[in-house]
């Protein structure tokens, strides 16, 4: 278990967050980590879809059980939380 800094890209949102979380967790688990400093602030939650992990230089959406460990991502990486 470590701690691992990326970069959260919320859809809607317009201010990029630092968010640190575990290499343990799983993406849905990321995805409500970024939450956290969005939605409720300056994104409106998004009833009935779920939110979703995407590499942003690529566009791979990540699966939503994988951990952080097994992403390939780097350290303060840029990731965008979609809904979907």
């Amino acid at each position: 278990m470590a701690l691992f800094p990326l970069s959260s890209n919320f859809e809607g949102d317009f201010v990029l967050q630092l968010v640190p979380v575990d290499d343990e967790i799983t993406m849905d688990e990321v995805a409500a980590a970024c939450a956290e400093h969005s939605v409720n602030r300056r994104v409106r939650p998004q009833a009935g879809k779920v939110m979703r992990v995407r590499r942003h230089t690529d566009g791979e959406i990540f699966a939503r059980d994988m951990l952080v460990k097994d992403s390939g991502l780097m350290p303060t990486e840029t990731i965008d939380i979609i809904w979907e």
